[in-house]
């Protein structure tokens, strides 16, 4: 099997180059302090993954406003007290080979009470106690998420990833089960979408001409409709005021959930997309050197790692090594892990997946 299509350089419509075919997926990992600030537990990841050979790292999902934190341990970029955090680890990650990236992210609903009080979200949801958004309190959240983003930038950061996928905020406006609004920003596709493409046009305007914007999407779950997503996809591809698009798929070779769509994978429906200069990708269970270069064969520009990537820091340089790379029989154990770089609150929530830490031995 040949894997120099993998490490071949990638360049991207906006900013450096990519000097290979590899992302760090932006991971949860609940490391950072409780104001949002940057541990060392939280940089020692990240930069392990430069090191380890991924051309673009990105941070896990950083909350853009105090009242949309989705985790404990979340890593903030809503203030200027982080600024001093994200500098630090910016520089850790170039330092060492790679790209930086912050992923912009507000949980909506999502938002456990215990950390935000009542929880805000596109529409009222009796499950989880959120309430609506006002108009004025959207066009303060889309103002926000740009703000993140200038910070992102003075910080050192190469790029931004807005985070639209997995049922938070963005998502929540994107789907019409959960969006019931009755104004601009709810009803047809175009009102539901309308926020995600002003926070994409805001940050384009604030930000410097050669800073990366990536936008990460998921088609499924959450109510979400796996056309009108295409259809979101086809319009940011086309309107190229994105450098990269995200697709986050849970398996890059699955199927739709829609019967109406079986029967051509997931990753199918946005292949087929025009994109212009901007960049694909997807992620989704790639835990493998074949599997990586299925990605990129099936027509993707590069590929986004997230679990391959918790077992082994350096993923990039094994699969470099050996062309029939395979990640490492799960469950591991939690030394294992520490070794790998996890902190201890990372191993505690790797726990809480399924079969993936051996319980017997710690």
């Amino acid at each position: 099997m040949i894997v120099t299509t993998l490490f071949e350089p990638l360049s991207l419509a906006r900013g450096p180059a990519m000097k290979n075919r590899f992302m760090l997926a932006p991971l949860t990992n609940l490391q950072s302090h409780a104001d949002g600030t940057l541990s060392d537990d939280e940089y020692r990841w990240l930069t392990m993954r430069a090191a380890g050979g991924f051309a673009l790292v990105s941070t896990a999902a950083s909350h853009v406003q105090k009242a949309g934190q989705g985790f404990a341990g979340q890593i903030g970029v809503f203030g200027d007290e982080h600024l001093e955090g994200l500098a630090r680890l910016a520089a850790g990650i170039k330092s060492r080979g790679a790209n930086a990236a912050v992923q912009l992210h507000h949980a909506g609903n999502r938002s456990p009470r215990e950390l935000v009080g009542t929880p805000v979200g596109a529409s009222d949801d009796a499950k989880s106690g959120a309430r609506a958004l006002t108009t004025g309190e959207i066009e303060t959240l889309r103002d926000d998420f740009i703000a993140a983003a200038r910070r992102a930038e003075k910080a050192g950061f190469d790029a931004v990833e807005v985070h639209g996928a997995h049922g938070y905020i963005l998502s929540q406006f994107l789907s019409p089960e959960i969006n019931r609004r009755d104004d601009r920003y709810g009803g047809s596709l175009a009102n539901r979408a309308r926020l995600l493409f002003e926070i994409i046009d805001g940050i384009r305007a604030a930000c410097r001409p050669d800073f990366q914007l990536g936008l990460r999407l998921s088609p499924e779950r959450f109510g979400l409709r796996l056309m009108e997503i295409r259809e979101v996809a086809a319009q940011v591809l086309a309107e190229g005021r994105i450098d990269y698009l995200d697709l986050s798929l849970w398996d890059v070779a699955k199927e739709p959930n829609e019967e109406a769509h079986k029967g051509r994978s997931l990753l199918g429906y946005f292949i087929d997309l025009p994109r212009g200069k901007v960049r694909l990708a997807a992620a989704g269970k790639v835990m493998s050197a074949r599997t990586a270069l299925g990605v990129i064969e099936a027509g993707c520009d590069f590929v986004v790692i997230g679990r391959a990537a918790v077992l082994r820091h350096d993923f990039p340089e094994r699969v470099r090594r050996d062309a029939a790379y395979e990640s490492p029989a799960l469950p591991v154990t939690s030394q294992y892990l520490v070794e790998e770089g996890l902190g201890p609150a990372f191993v505690d929530y790797m726990r809480s997946w399924p079969g993936f830490v051996d319980a017997a031995r710690g």
